[in-house]
């Protein structure tokens, strides 16, 4: 009885997990959503404090205008991969979730994006973007 116990609990953490995962990729969705449609300051603005203290407002503008744009639209994007984590290279120590993305762009046929969140309260906030 006790093993059945600890299954259905490790079972049920793993559903959690996953929901958790589920609901971080709503997240990541709608913020890149923001991004392809220009809204870079607004981007900035739901970013986790971290992520401001480490680059301004208007250096974000400057810096996604100039790899953004010359990609064009987006045409596709899945994700690929979800990684919890619980600190990152320089990075204060909490809870982590790297996603992987794969994506395609009117200039680029093949992309790899990585968007990185940091649970903020209750809150899961981007705390870096790349694009490759």
């Amino acid at each position: 009885m006790k093993k059945n116990a600890q299954i259905a609990t490790v079972l049920f953490l793993l559903s959690c997990l996953s929901f958790a995962q589920g609901l971080q990729s709503k997240e990541v969705l709608s913020w890149l959503e923001m991004v392809d449609s220009g809204k870079y300051a607004q981007s900035w603005d739901l970013a986790a404090p971290f992520f401001k203290s480490q680059v301004a407002k208007e250096d974000w503008q400057k810096g996604l205008t100039q790899v953004r744009k010359p990609l064009g639209k987006v045409l596709s994007r899945q994700i690929s991969n979800s990684d919890i984590r619980s600190s990152l290279p320089g990075a204060p120590v909490g809870e982590y979730i790297v996603v992987t993305l794969n994506a395609s762009f009117e200039n680029m046929a093949r992309a790899t994006e990585t968007v990185t969140l940091k649970k903020e309260g209750s809150d899961w906030q981007v705390v870096g973007y790349y694009i490759k």
